[in-house]
């Protein structure tokens, strides 16, 4: 799905499997060189990803729905550990006070986890900012074990399923 600058949920689009959302620039989130820190784009990654797929289930209270609940649907006690994060800074992010323009899609399935990948966009002229990839793995706390993604989670995640950034960047 994507969403607009008014917030809306258009129609699931085939042909793109990407995940659009825009996540608000905070001013505390600019560093000393005017642009934002790159501790802080980690940040916008995190809300864009929330934003895209949902918090883990009995986390927080939701706010709204997410474009795609992968996350909202994993039982009570689980939780989506990062593993790794990628970063390619391509140009600075300046503060502005529009949210930044942010592509979510997955890249890669595993039997506990995935990777997700990210376009970070300038929401004034586009510019491409930040190319991404977060790998995340499942994990029970009860059990204190991975858990396998379900059938209903792989097909879901399939249909944002596209080439990382880093394989054409």
């Amino acid at each position: 799905m994507t969403v607009d600058a008014g917030g809306a949920h258009p129609a699931l689009s085939s042909a793109n499997p990407r995940l659009h959302t825009r996540v608000p620039l905070r001013w505390g989130d600019m560093d000393a060189y005017g642009h934002i820190n790159n501790v802080e784009v980690l940040r916008l990654l995190e809300e864009a990803r929330i934003r895209a797929f949902g918090a883990p289930a009995h986390t927080g209270s939701p706010v709204g729905e997410p474009l795609a609940p992968l996350f909202n649907e994993l039982p009570e006690g689980a939780q989506a550990l990062v593993v790794e994060h990628r970063v390619r800074y391509l140009a600075s992010l300046e503060y502005r006070d529009v949210p930044a323009a942010i592509d979510v899609w997955v890249t890669q399935l595993k039997g506990a986890g995935l990777t997700l990948a990210y376009e970070v966009r300038d929401g004034v002229d586009g510019t491409r900012c930040v190319l991404a990839e977060t790998q995340l793995a499942f994990f029970d706390t009860a059990s204190r074990r991975l858990l396998r993604l379900t059938p209903g989670q792989r097909e879901q995640a399939a249909k944002h399923r596209a080439d990382s950034p880093f394989r054409t960047a």
